[in-house]
């Protein structure tokens, strides 16, 4: 799915000048202890780095090493610093893996190895987890459920990282770095319709978890965390992540697993974990929980937390072979024997049960219900739950009831939007109004220039309110409802500047066809689609949908609206190409 911006502009005020996104730190590669990494350029932008936050950046024009130095970092020509920043484009070199990364980056070292900390914006980060943690039987629904638990997870309790605020692997939540991953798209899509959205529970935002199958029956924190600082002790009452029964998960069957460990491994790995001492000879379930997980095991004398034993034989050997806590054990020679069933700790959205829910019509507000019971969806910030309005072929959300009164207004744009184009929405449109221009670039990750932005047929606007003292409410959601009409009729190969350019053309005021007899564009057919894409102000965005708009009209105008829709969806032969130049 491709982003597409209004180029409707807004006049930057001092708030969209200084305001920079919320961020999270993100530890980078935090189970490959490093020692020494490569920094190169990365061919498409400047790189730089700075040897500490008050010094002079520093551009970096060819590959440099950097290594850890005890508590130091140790650059080129013997110089040495307690930290490194670098921002800009960079590929990033270690391991046997590159990464090219556009997010800033810190560099340390604690005990003679580097800590790399990315920062990244809190819903880029969202996305990025969501499409590494989610599943080919995710739909919509299912990963919007699994987008707002991530966006709890990381924004309602500590994760207990000295260096950064989470790590990317498992221990916090699973963060994949490399670009091209199958669920990207779905990703973003989730995350976007989800933006700046957490759990909250009676006026208190409610810590949430997520894992992979609940075999049948979700646990409660205090059975996997028992002297945990996020266990209920600690946290106080939590009903909303009692244990309860999911016959979504079992609707197919239940998962169950088996392994065969022998003694000699199970020692080493305890003994690796620091829980227990070689030389045990048994292993018992001493205790278990209301879901009927194992909490307590005793390892010959010792007592061994039932999780604390499954991320230690995950770390050790595999984490396919202890899958979950719920699990009969027996031994049997120099080997134990699991039979277990579910995946993951249980705690919170069971993954497979929100899929399979999904997979029924379940929407995500049904699936949270299901996993966290009395906790409702609310706006991060505020705590306030959104409300939503129809209207004629659309639904406007919004957090106060008073942008009821621009319903009226919103009805006629999407009218004339429609009487222009001769398009027709398939499904209602999504309208959703932001508090302050603020909270709509944090959700958006959108310039200050953009008024409002448009993806498929959801449509993020900042607030109604400002829109309409400024008297750009009427056109810029015209603007925004033919983005909307268009991508749902564009097919794979529509460009991005024929889409563009139709919003331009029929956004435009005065005689059909004006914005053709303007000037020929400065720029050419094949530039105007990297220009769309990579305007850095709002002059050069706007110069770039006037071209785009150049051209589309020139199609209308020789071959007419039903052809140029036509090869919306089809793609445009290069003979009409030919004639747009």
């Amino acid at each position: 799915m491709v982003a597409v911006f209004s180029a409707t502009a807004l006049a930057q005020s001092s708030e969209s000048q200084a305001h920079s996104h919320p961020t999270l730190r993100v530890g980078l590669w935090t189970l490959r202890h490093d020692k020494e990494i490569t920094i190169s350029p990365a061919a498409e932008a400047a790189a730089t780095l700075q040897s500490c936050e008050g010094c002079a950046a520093v551009r970096i024009t060819h590959p440099i090493s950097i290594r850890a130095a005890h508590s130091q970092v140790s650059l080129p020509r013997d110089r040495k610093a307690d930290r490194v920043y670098l921002a800009g484009a960079f590929t990033v070199t270690s391991h046997g893996e590159s990464l090219t990364l556009h997010s800033p980056l810190r560099i340390s070292a604690r005990g003679g190895e580097l800590v790399l900390v990315v920062t990244l914006p809190v819903e880029a980060y969202v996305e990025r987890v969501v499409a590494s943690e989610s599943g080919p039987a995710d739909t919509l629904e299912s990963l919007k459920a699994l987008a707002i638990v991530v966006r709890s997870f990381a924004l309602h309790q500590p994760h207990g990282h000295a260096d950064y605020d989470l790590c990317d692997s498992t221990h916090c939540q699973l963060l994949h770095w490399g670009r091209g991953y199958e669920r990207n798209a779905a990703a973003h899509a989730a995350t976007l319709s989800t933006a700046g959205e957490t759990l909250w529970f009676h006026g208190r935002r409610a810590q949430a978890w997520f894992h992979q199958n609940c075999g049948g029956r979700t646990a409660s924190p205090r059975e996997v965390w028992p002297a945990a600082e996020h266990s209920p002790e600690r946290l106080g009452d939590v009903p909303w992540l009692a244990s309860r029964t999911d016959p979504y998960c079992t609707a197919n069957g239940a998962r169950e697993w088996s392994a065969r460990l022998l003694l000699s491994d199970l020692t080493a790995a305890l003994a690796a974990a620091g829980l227990a001492r070689p030389g045990w000879k048994s292993l018992t379930v001493a205790q278990r929980g209301e879901s009927g997980r194992a909490v307590l095991l005793l390892v010959g004398s010792a007592e061994v937390s039932a999780e604390d034993f499954r991320l230690a034989v995950g770390r050790a050997m595999g984490w396919n072979r202890i899958l979950s806590t719920w699990f009969e054990v027996s031994q049997q020679g120099d080997a134990f024997l699991f039979h277990g069933r579910g995946s993951g700790h249980g705690v919170g959205l069971c993954q497979a049960g929100a899929a399979a829910m999904s997979a029924l019509g379940r929407d995500s507000s049904q699936i949270l219900a299901q996993y966290f019971p009395g906790a409702a969806v609310a706006d991060e910030a505020s705590g306030i739950l959104w409300q939503s309005m129809s209207g004629e072929g659309f639904v406007l959300q919004t957090l106060t009831s008073a942008d009821g009164a621009f319903v009226p207004q919103l009805t006629q744009a999407l009218a004339e939007a429609k009487s222009r184009s001769g398009l027709r929405g398939a499904a209602p449109i999504t309208v959703r109004a932001f508090r302050s221009t603020t909270a709509f670039r944090d959700a958006t990750l959108a310039p200050g220039w953009v008024a409002a932005f448009t993806e498929g047929n959801w449509i993020a606007t900042q607030p109604l309110a400002t829109l309409g003292a400024r008297r750009l409410l009427w056109s810029v959601l015209r603007h925004e409802f033919l983005h909307a009409l268009v991508e749902a009729q564009a097919g794979p190969g529509a460009p991005l500047w024929l889409r563009e350019g139709l919003v331009k053309a029929w956004s435009g005021d005065g005689n059909k066809g004006a914005v053709a007899r303007g000037p020929h564009p400065a720029l050419k057919l094949d530039e105007v689609n990297d220009a769309l894409a990579h305007a850095a102000n709002a002059v050069q965005s706007e110069a770039a949908h006037l071209a785009a708009g150049w051209y589309a009209q020139r199609l209308l105008d020789r071959y007419g609206r039903a052809q140029v829709v036509t090869w919306l969806r089809t793609g445009v032969p290069a003979s009409a190409l030919a004639a747009a130049h």
